[in-house]
């Protein structure tokens, strides 16, 4: 931490305390205000932190429960570093998203705060940084070609071979991500790829198999301190494949388990990741693990929701504690408990008409988490990738055929257009 942010965070607290202040609150930063953050803003609230959130105006949620607002985007590196320098913030973080991760990097390294470095966000948030860092430390990851023009997406399918993944590289929920089984279908692929980038390139890929699965973690120190692998369930359509949800625990064997962890610290070190959570997309075929690609920053899709359910402990707490800078603590403060969550989602265009809150209560007297992104009368959009939402549902589960049941019900007590979510889904 320099000497001028040091010398400002001792005047800022001799000037918050003379307003009387609560003199040992401490200050955090949550970048983003959406459903995604709203759990992290309640948490940091919880455990009695001057909470400050930032984002762009709109009809958010986070800036209702904030202490403090700042109608700043996320991805203004600057307007948030004076933010954080004139607050004098004890901490910076967010979770559910990449757009923020790079300003985190920023803001930590300009004021030495605990979280990762500004190369490391800048790794994390590129997917063929990514891939280039994964090649130089051996982490197992598919073939890849970085591609600016048409011609060289074209050339790279051909070295690949078909089916080809063309990837936005600055992304995540499966935006601008296309699977390509023919020539034909590559112009559409790079133009949606680059539609919407910051970037002037894209990622190809050679397709790999096997069953997608989740990880995630916490990384202190240098150390992969925390590991957490999860089942994925994903909605399929003809080009991609959607994030639905996760399952936890996750069944595979201790051979693939330990292969997982090892791709993971390599992944780790590759990226130089420290003092933040990771989350990483793998395949696994047999024994063998494929990295697909790592965040660095916890999941969405109701992860931090079934880590906190399956271990035992409050995981937004630690996502805070983490940004603060303190040692963590990984032991379990109560029972976990076999749990899986999957997103809500509408297959069609329109407007939500009706929501029958009298079976919803009574779900929810049953133990299952449902969160509602929107009112009745609000219009919502046919599933495209993970931000088209319309909620979620968290439950303890044995099985994704027991969390399908509860989910249906749940779609049951929804209107789209004068139809029910559940016979939607069903034509």
């Amino acid at each position: 931490m320099s000497e001028a942010y040091k010398r400002l965070h001792k005047n800022s607290r001799r000037k918050d305390n003379s307003k009387g202040m609560e003199k040992k609150k401490k200050k955090i930063m949550i970048l983003g205000a959406s459903v995604y953050q709203v759990p992290l803003i309640r948490a940091a609230k919880a455990m009695g932190l001057y909470t400050l959130v930032a984002s762009i105006s709109g009809d958010y949620p986070g800036f209702a429960l904030a202490d403090k607002v700042y109608y700043i985007n996320t991805r203004d590196k600057e307007g948030i570093l004076r933010t954080c320098r004139e607050e004098a913030v004890d901490g910076i973080c967010t979770t559910g998203t990449d757009v923020a991760v790079s300003t985190i990097g920023y803001v930590c390294e300009k004021l030495g705060l605990s979280g990762l470095s500004e190369e490391a966000a800048r790794r994390a948030t590129d997917k063929a940084a990514m891939k280039e860092a994964f090649f130089s430390e051996g982490v197992s990851a598919a073939r890849f070609y970085k591609a600016r023009s048409l011609e060289d997406v074209t050339w790279a399918a051909g070295e690949l071979g078909f089916p080809v993944v063309v990837k936005r590289v600055d992304s995540s929920g499966s935006r601008g991500i296309s699977i390509v089984r023919e020539p034909a279908g590559l112009k559409e692929a790079f133009r949606c790829a680059l539609e919407r980038s910051d970037k002037d390139y894209v990622l190809v890929e050679e397709m790999l198999s096997g069953t997608e699965i989740g990880v995630d973690g916490v990384v202190q120190n240098h150390r992969l301190v925390f590991f957490a692998p999860h089942e994925k369930f994903v909605y399929h359509s003809e080009k991609i494949t959607i994030p639905a949800g996760h399952g936890f625990p996750y069944r595979g064997s201790e051979k693939v388990q330990q292969r997982l962890r090892e791709e993971m610290e390599l992944a780790v070190k590759a990226l130089d990741l420290n003092n933040c959570s990771v989350n990483a997309d793998v395949f696994v075929d047999g024994e063998q693990v494929w990295m697909i690609e790592m965040g660095g920053r916890t999941g969405a899709t109701c992860i931090p929701e079934l880590i906190s359910m399956y271990y035992g402990f409050d995981f937004y707490k630690k996502i805070l504690q983490n940004a603060l800078g303190e040692t963590l603590d990984f032991s379990p403060e109560r029972p976990g408990v076999h749990c899986m969550a999957k997103l809500l989602m509408s297959p069609v265009d329109g407007k939500i008409t009706g929501v029958n809150l009298k079976e919803l209560e009574e779900l929810r007297r049953e133990g299952v988490e449902i969160a509602l992104d929107y009112p009745v009368g609000h219009p919502v959009e046919a599933m495209q990738n993970g931000t088209t939402r319309i909620g979620h549902v968290v439950a303890r589960a044995e099985s994704v055929e027991e969390l399908d049941e509860t989910v249906a019900r749940v779609y049951g007590c929804i209107e789209v257009n004068g139809i029910s979510l559940e016979e939607l889904w069903g034509k």
